[in-house]
């Protein structure tokens, strides 16, 4: 019997730190609070959400240097930047790749791929991977669109940029300007969560 007691107390127990790996593991939420976060750029400053001071949110994409689906999107998030900064909606891309795992995600390659591609958005490192945990991106590109609302930052809309990363000319949905649309004009967002396509994060192989 104290076997049996012994094996029981076992399951449960791994079946409670399953449990809870995968709230952990879940992140946000449409409508959660997004925490700050305080990121190192690649021009030298430090990135957070509360320094953002006029800011009317913003557009926080996931990013890394290496995997071709971001390659394929970087116009297209130099667009958005530039359409939608002088609205209050800067992006911030974060790369949340471990440079151990990914050589190429280092910071220093993201020094060169920024200055390659004079990228006019705050490219930072989640080097703890802290802030991909707290979100739960799964992806690169993976996106969470974020308004302001007294002084928290509410998620607006979770998942990809548009319908067709392989060619911008052919995309028909545009998830994150049909978004912010809605934003803008004050209604609620209509399409609120899509499925975020690219490459899987190169996780720390010490916290694997």
């Amino acid at each position: 019997m104290k076997k049996i007691s012994v094996v029981f107390f076992v399951v449960m127990m791994i079946s409670v730190l399953s449990n809870s790996w995968a709230q952990d593991v879940q992140g946000y939420a449409i409508g959660d609070i997004a925490s700050d976060f305080k990121l190192e750029s690649v021009d030298g400053s430090w990135v957070s959400l509360s320094s953002l001071k006029s800011a009317k949110g913003a557009i926080v994409i996931f990013s890394c240097n290496t995997c071709p689906y971001v390659v394929a999107y970087e116009d297209r998030m130099i667009e958005l930047h530039n359409k939608y900064a002088a609205m209050g909606f800067p992006v911030i891309a974060i790369n949340p790749n471990d440079d151990q795992v990914s050589p190429g995600d280092s910071f220093e390659k993201m020094k060169e791929r920024s200055k390659e591609k004079n990228f006019p958005f705050a490219y930072v490192y989640d080097k703890t991977q802290e802030v991909i945990k707290n979100y739960g991106g799964t992806r690169t590109p993976h996106v969470y669109l974020l308004e302001k609302e007294g002084n928290d930052f509410i998620v607006k809309y979770i998942g990809a940029i548009d319908n067709n990363y392989q060619d911008a000319t052919a995309v028909t949905e545009k998830y994150v300007e049909l978004a912010m649309d809605d934003i803008l004009n004050g209604r609620k967002v209509s399409n609120e969560t899509t499925k975020a396509i690219g490459c899987t994060i190169k996780w720390s192989k010490k916290t694997e």
